[in-house]
């Protein structure tokens, strides 16, 4: 009873917070290069979070200009090694597998009573759609101490982006369970690829105090404002595992792959612990 009203009170007070001012505050936060507030905000989250500094290509907190710098910061070569060949699609992100399963009718699952369609969370219409249908999806959720920069799942041409305007509501599991149409109602960015199995969708999904999407062609996205802005890509070619986008603060990836082309590997389950490059896909013999 007490976890019940604990949740709906934070649920409620989303409702209530001015999230994409609190936001751009927090980002204002993060990108502050004043060293006594960069060092307190670095060292604290190493704390809280057992950040493991070892991973990182620089491993000295000292040396990030900013929080978001540190936040963003690289892995060392090797930390993350691709697994599985070039019939595997692998995690884009280090996170928890929240849900995966097969798009029916058109609709993702979110949780327990709760899914919403392909076509309002990629802002296409259904018809532009049809490949996707009986396809795979993917979401992963990044918790703030899991490494934040998004890889690509395997190898793919850039295409299309698409920023979609929307709320910032947290992306965290009580969310999550208790928000209809969560990751539909949210700011994202989707980029759409070619591959060799067919298009893949890849939808970065803001969130609460979410400071900023960047990808690896374009730099940091611009805020979504009120319109859904497409535009096309003539490119990049990026390699399976190569690097794509990041975020400032987490959030999560939802991945849409077409009908017939992959099935899940063996024993994934829901809320599962993933590391990027960890196969989570395999081409069908008749993708």
């Amino acid at each position: 009873m007490i976890h019940a009203l604990l949740n709906s009170g934070f649920i409620t007070a989303q409702h209530l917070t001015p999230q994409h001012g609190l936001s751009r505050l927090a980002g204002q936060v993060a990108d502050s290069r004043s060293p006594a507030l960069k060092r307190r905000l670095i060292n604290g989250f190493i704390r809280r979070y057992g950040v493991d500094m070892s991973e990182a290509a620089e491993p000295d907190p000292e040396a990030y200009a900013s929080f978001n710098a540190f936040f963003t910061r690289a892995l060392r070569d090797g930390a993350r090694p691709i697994g599985g060949d070039d019939q595997t699609l692998v995690c884009p992100a280090d996170g928890t597998l929240s849900q995966s399963g097969t798009i029916n009718r058109g609709r993702l699952f979110q949780a327990k009573g709760q899914s919403f369609s392909a076509a309002e969370l990629t802002a296409q219409p259904e018809s532009e759609l049809a490949a996707f249908e009986q396809g795979r999806f993917a979401t992963i959720y990044l918790s703030p101490k899991d490494y934040h920069r998004v890889h690509m799942p395997l190898a793919g041409t850039l295409e299309q982006t698409t920023a979609i305007p929307g709320r910032l509501f947290s992306v965290n599991p009580v969310t999550t369970r208790n928000v209809p149409r969560l990751f539909a109602r949210n700011e994202r960015l989707v980029a759409w690829f070619r591959t060799e199995f067919g298009p893949m969708a890849v939808v970065m999904v803001g969130a609460m105090i979410v400071a900023g999407i960047e990808t690896a062609w374009g730099g940091r996205v611009p805020p979504a404002g009120r319109a859904v802005k497409h535009e096309m890509h003539n490119g990049p070619n990026l390699a399976g595992g190569a690097e794509m986008g990041r975020f400032y603060l987490g959030s999560t990836v939802i991945l849409m792959l077409p009908r017939g082309a992959f099935e899940p590997e063996e024993n994934l389950q829901p809320e599962q612990a993933l590391r990027m490059g960890e196969p989570l896909l395999r081409a069908t013999q008749n993708g």
